[in-house]
């Protein structure tokens, strides 16, 4: 078989991935998950209605920074807590000082918040899902026998199913803007894409600095955060991709990118004073706070270095899964 003939094997493993439909069942959960966060943001306005009369952002914003004020007085809270809170309230009156709401209501916005909130565990999570059983699943089902016993070589095998995974990996990221957009905006509405978000922030540790700050539309943010949020998806599809040609049993392979995942969120608290935790892939995966201004797990982090470390690590991890199955005995 000629390297022309890798949209064949492409196509076939495009077949093969929808019928286990596991993109269909993605998207049905992203549909729940956006209907909840939109009746518990609709909820959020109508309470915050009866509470003040009113649904202007500015009273509801300067009532959060009296909030943060009066935490921040309590001394009872840990140091990395009180940094995290001095940095969001320096934004906060930022935004209120130069008149932008930060949240403007509508769909738009909508997508952004959960696309910042969502790269760090939902994103990995569910490209893990798409790509973990692409070749345990082959060992599972007992057809990489067939498979390999084709005269095909094995690293175009291979190859059509790492394309396959950065398809629909892309696929996942765009479903999640649609659906997200498209299911809010019946409560929230469609508009607000060109309203101004505020980006540039950076941080010293505990001083908010503002040099670089400026205003771009909403669209064009959406953009740049959903831009970051497909860089995640194939880095972990790579990862996942990986991890089932080492591992023969799906479940297992899974459970590992899950760990993986979450001890990202579990760790970025704590490992400030810890250097060399910055090369660590899942501490990286958070690339949207370099857009919004939030300090970094480990000083010293940038957009760059983050790309960077993913960028190393993916590719890393490619050489390994070839290099493996390429040499590996099928028993």
């Amino acid at each position: 078989m000629k390297l022309t003939d890798l949209p064949v094997l492409i196509q076939n493993e495009i077949i093969k991935m929808g019928r286990r439909r596991r993109f269909v069942v993605i998207v049905l959960i992203l549909v729940v998950l956006a209907s909840l966060f939109t009746y518990a943001q609709y909820r959020e306005t109508q309470e915050q209605m009866q509470r003040t009369g009113t649904v202007d952002w500015r009273a509801e914003l300067q009532q959060k920074i009296i909030d943060a004020q009066n935490r921040l007085a309590s001394n009872r809270l840990p140091e990395k807590v009180q940094t995290h809170l001095k940095l969001r309230l320096q934004q906060q009156q930022y935004y209120l000082d130069h008149g932008i709401n930060p949240r403007t209501p509508g769909a738009p916005t909508f997508v952004r918040v959960f696309m910042q909130e969502g790269i760090s565990f939902a994103v990995p999570l569910f490209a893990t899902v798409l790509a973990a059983d692409i070749v345990s699943g082959e060992f599972a089902d007992g057809t990489i026998k067939t498979l390999l016993t084709r005269p095909v070589e094995r690293w175009k095998i291979l190859a059509s199913k790492y394309a396959t995974v950065l398809l629909y990996a892309s696929l996942l990221v765009v479903a999640i803007g649609v659906v997200c957009y498209t299911v809010s905006g019946i409560a929230l509405g469609y508009s607000g894409w060109t309203e101004p978000v505020l980006t540039g922030f950076q941080s010293d540790g505990e001083q908010l600095k503002t040099d670089n700050v400026h205003p771009v539309p909403l669209w064009r943010y959406n953009l740049m955060a959903y831009g970051l949020g497909w860089f995640v998806a194939i880095v972990t599809g790579t990862i996942t991709f990986t991890v089932s040609v080492l591992v023969r049993n799906t479940a297992v392979g899974i459970g590992f990118m899950m760990a993986l995942t979450s001890s990202g969120m579990l760790l970025s608290p704590v490992v400030s004073s810890w250097d060399s935790a910055k090369y660590l892939v899942m501490l990286n995966f958070k690339l949207t706070d370099y857009l919004t201004g939030q300090a970094p797990p480990v000083p010293g982090m940038t957009l760059p270095f983050s790309l960077t470390v993913l960028g190393v690590w993916a590719l890393a991890c490619l050489i390994v899964a070839f290099a493996v199955f390429t040499q590996k005995d099928i028993v």
